[in-house]
């Protein structure tokens, strides 16, 4: 999406401050003084160019807006910064808040507040006016955080979903390829240790014959049992279990990394979280080989630290050495290109993350990646506490700074009274509602309760604060926060699949406790009715001739039109959030079937040759052998070894697969589950002992249909699969994934099941779906169908 260009406003913010002031004077025929004109452009000029920086350098920017219309609004004539004041800074706090983090966000408009409010007291003293202009002010400033927020979570949100789907598309590709390595692993080991054994035991025993005639029966015991296990190993490579990973585990790669680069003497400490197979393992793999090679060229037995943190948000890899020992010749000094940094960028880039190197204050060199963690989320740099604690220091000393003229130069004492202004009562007030919204999403019941009380005390804050401003507008602003908190829980439909990271904040901790669930279309009622009283309470003290009733009335259907409408708000954005959402997960759904379709097909493809060479050899092999014929078992087994080798030959070719694609089955569940974990959801599958090897075609596919669409939902958090067989019954009992419970998920399970006869269940705890498919005997046509 193109962006606007960051100079637009800021002109279009001088054009509208020129129309208002030095504009309107001069229509009404009076002409400023040159004075005023200067200080008025030479304010305008630092604020139009801080704020054609607002993105790049955004508390900078609210900083110089603030301080120029605060040094402008002095000399100058009444509303020569009235827009500059207003909108320039709402301006600028927006751009913090869609660019910083909450902490500096809430930080600086804290801040700017206080630094304001006490701007005004120490140059005009304390004031028993009403304080709107307090109130109106705080609402401007919470609006432009409110909104920059939200362009903050709505951006990092729909960026952690095209995070992930990028990876779910780089999994894509990979999962095949990796499928394919696997079993050409697996078949080497086959042919190069039960195969060969057979072939050089057989030979030997042929040779011995005449002399060690005993020879010849232990070689045929060695041919059937070997044969055997070689039938059982290839019947694993087939059909790999699905709770059980046969690939080498990342964190296993990057230990036997780093104890190589141990046996070249090169001191190496590691500490190393396990981490998922995918594309965030490899780019970890390839940048600490990468870090750990330049070590041993440039710093051999320099002491080096290898730290690899796999979180919910991002993955921390640190590769750190210490200065090389005195004395040490690096004799591989000049045998790099000079592209190793850009590779490594490059692989953390093309991951979804960032690569920073430099040397340290000990004289080492340090690579740090951050790298996408468990939820896809984009990558967030960390700061460190030391910038925190100058951030606060920082505003302490901007807040105190009007008060020094108070402290230093004026001695007489400020006048006391009791009485205390409605705009304190209303800014008390407005803060306790917004930390009530800041509440929204963790116990929403106790923030919408909260909100509605504190709606009922704004008409008797106008009746303590002696308020005589109109009589509307008190109860129109504590609607404000009602209705936020309407729109942003009617539409808090996530924007992306990765749940929390992406377009929300991490969940809150799981509580003993749960607050009682009010109906949704409760609030609005209650809103309705609330606010109503209070704006009626409100124009009936202050007197009206208007009847009671007419005034119920009109007050009412004023309420319920402003609550209908953000309701209606809310509700177009929930939609449109949730057919976004649904789009994506579409698409990662789509992904990963392919995926799992295209490496089945690859299974199945070498399985193939398997049973129609390697396993047919075999089974010659074990036949002879077990008749005694010492010559024919070796022939077979020579022949066995040369059709693994040819296959072998066959997979590294890459040869394409049958036009027809073969349908994954249950026999498919760990590529499935392979994909899943390395999309970032943490996925286990567990097969009891009790489910049958052969199962009905039908029930087969179902069953895997069944798994896949339970895991094709959307949801972020971990999931477990169990099936297990009772009774002439397969049961499926998924846990992890609420939204299964969904009308439109429940339907397609439904109807997958129903021709078989199946049940679907929901149970406790949420999430939790049992399946059950009925299944009968295999008869022997269609094993050899399938």
């Amino acid at each position: 999406m193109k962006r606007t260009d960051d100079r637009l406003l800021p002109v279009l913010l001088i054009c509208a401050q020129a129309l208002v002031w030095p504009g309107t004077p001069l229509l009404r025929g009076t002409v400023p003084t040159a004075a005023d004109l200067l200080v008025a452009a030479l304010v305008a000029g630092p604020v139009t160019a801080a704020l054609a920086l607002r993105r790049s350098r955004p508390v900078t920017t609210l900083v110089v807006v603030a301080a120029a219309c605060a040094v402008g609004a002095g000399p100058l004539p009444t509303g020569a910064m009235a827009v500059f004041g207003t909108a320039g800074v709402a301006l600028a706090l927006f751009s913090v808040a869609a660019e910083r983090d909450t902490f500096t966000t809430v930080l600086c408009v804290v801040t700017l507040a206080l630094w304001q409010l006490l701007q005004n007291i120490s140059l005009n003293g304390l004031s028993d006016n009403n304080g709107l202009d307090l109130v109106l002010t705080a609402l401007l400033y919470a609006t432009a955080c409110g909104a920059g927020m939200f362009v903050r979570r709505t951006r990092r949100a729909r960026r952690a979903a095209e995070l992930l789907l990028n990876r779910a598309e780089t999994e894509r590709h990979r999962l095949p390829a990796a499928e394919r390595r696997r079993m050409e692993r697996e078949l080497h080991d086959v042919s190069a240790h039960h195969l060969t054994a057979v072939v050089v035991t057989a030979g030997a025993a042929l040779g011995l014959r005449e002399r060690r005639p005993e020879l010849a029966a232990e070689a045929l015991e060695f041919a059937t049992e070997t044969g055997r296990e070689v039938t059982r190993a290839l019947g694993a490579v087939r059909a790999p279990a699905p709770s059980r990973e046969e690939l080498p585990s990342p964190e296993e790669r990057l230990r036997a990394l780093i104890a190589g680069f141990r046996r070249l003497d090169q001191p190496v400490d590691a500490e190393i979280d396990p981490l998922p197979d995918g594309a965030v393992a490899d780019a970890a793999y390839g940048i600490v080989r990468e870090a750990l090679t330049n070590v041993a060229r440039h710093a051999p037995g320099a002491r080096t630290t290898v730290l690899c943190r796999y979180g919910d948000t991002r993955t921390d890899v640190v590769i750190t050495s210490a200065a090389p020992p005195s004395g040490t010749p690096a004799h591989g000094a000049g045998l790099g290109g000079g592209r190793g940094q850009g590779f490594l960028r490059s692989r953390a880039r093309e991951a979804g993350g960032t690569l920073t190197t430099g040397p340290t204050t000990e004289g080492g060199w340090e690579v740090r990646a951050t790298l996408p963690g468990r939820t896809a989320g984009p990558v967030e740099q960390s700061v460190p506490p030391s910038y925190r604690v100058a951030q606060v220091v920082a505003a302490f000393g901007l807040c105190v700074q009007p008060l020094l003229p108070i402290l230093i130069i004026r001695t007489e004492s400020a006048p006391t009274g009791n009485h205390v202004s409605a705009g304190v009562l209303f800014a008390l007030l407005a803060a306790a509602q917004a930390v009530s919204l800041l509440w929204l999403r963790r116990a929403r019941v106790f923030a919408q309760g909260a909100l509605l009380g504190l709606a009922l005390l704004w008409p008797v804050a106008m009746e303590v604060g002696n308020y005589t401003g109109p009589v509307w507008l008190p109860p129109t602003l504590s609607a404000v926060a009602t209705c936020a908190s309407l729109v942003a829980f009617k539409g808090r439909g996530a924007v992306s699949i990765s749940g929390s990271a992406a377009g929300r904040d991490q969940p809150p901790p799981a509580r003993a406790y749960r607050l009682p669930q009010v109906p949704v279309f409760l609030f609005p009622i209650a809103a309705t009715a609330v606010h109503a009283t209070a704006l009626t309470i409100a124009v009936l003290h202050r007197g009206t001739t208007i009847p009671g009733w007419a005034l119920i009335l009109t007050t009412t259907a004023c309420t319920a039109f402003v609550v209908g409408a953000a309701y209606y708000v809310g509700s177009l954005l929930g939609r449109r959030n949730k057919a976004a959402q649904d789009t994506q997960t579409q698409r990662l759904a789509t992904w990963t079937e392919e995926a799992v379709r295209d490496a089945w097909a690859e299974r199945r493809r070498i399985a193939a040759g398997l049973e129609s060479t390697v396993l047919a050899r075999t089974a010659d092999m074990i036949a002879e052998a077990q008749a005694g014929r010492l010559d024919a078992t070796a022939t077979r087994a020579r022949e066995a070894l040369s059709a693994m080798r040819a296959l072998l030959d066959a997979v590294r070719d890459g040869d394409t697969a049958a036009e027809l694609t073969p349908q994954p089955t249950l026999q498919a569940l760990d590529l499935l589950a392979h994909q899943c974990r390395a999309t970032g959801r943490d996925v286990e599958i567990r097969l009891t002992d009790r489910v049958p090897e052969r199962l009905p075609t039908e029930v087969d596919l179902t069953a895997y249909h069944v798994a896949e669409t339970l895991l094709a939902t959307g949801d972020d958090e971990p999931a477990v699969l169990e099936l297990d067989a009772v009774d002439g019954t397969l049961t499926i009992t998924a846990t992890g994934v609420p939204r299964a419970t969904d009308p439109a998920v429940r339907d397609r399970l439904t109807a997958r099941i129903a021709p078989l006869g199946g049940t679907l269940t929901t149970g406790r705890p949420p999430g939790t779906v049992h399946l059950r498919l009925p299944f009968t005997a295999v008869p022997d046509d269609e094993e050899r169908q399938r």
